[in-house]
């Protein structure tokens, strides 16, 4: 009996070892190539040289600083603080984002604190709570008239 089971075992465990290596199929949809292009196409530098009166139009992450002008729960109030920095400062990029439970209003996109710091302190009479913070910001394009 011992010799039978014995047998049977073995047969079963070479049959277990007898399977194909290395074969492995992969099927993804193909929009997801299509994203993957469109990422790229997003986060890379333009393939053209930029030309001293033309920045880049690519964005390009990096960590640097923002300040918070207001925070709160009210949506609204966050909207029209936007509107009222806006009327003052138009070419300084706004930011508004949701953490449960309040909104945060964070302006600038600044490679360094000093150049937050300078925002903040034009800003302190116009709005009374001011915070720097460092985050992921979008890299301002370079000002390249003055380079000669």
């Amino acid at each position: 009996m011992k010799i039978l089971f014995t047998g049977i075992f073995c047969c079963f465990s070479i049959a277990l070892l007898a399977q194909d290596k290395g074969y492995v199929k992969i099927v993804k949809d193909p929009m997801i190539d299509s994203l993957i292009a469109k990422r790229i196409a997003l986060n890379t530098k333009s393939t053209s040289p930029v030309s001293p009166g033309k920045p880049s139009t690519a964005i390009v992450s990096q960590m640097g600083y923002r300040v918070q002008v207001f925070y709160g729960s009210d949506r609204r109030k966050v909207f029209s603080e936007q509107a009222r920095f806006r009327s003052g400062y138009s070419s300084v990029n706004t930011y508004i984002t949701y953490k449960e439970p309040n909104y945060y209003l964070r302006v600038g996109d600044f490679r360094t604190r000093l150049e937050a710091q300078r925002l903040l302190n034009e800003l302190k009479p116009m709005f009374p709570t001011l915070f720097i913070f460092r985050e992921k910001i979008n890299a301002p394009n370079l000002d390249y008239s003055n380079d000669n």
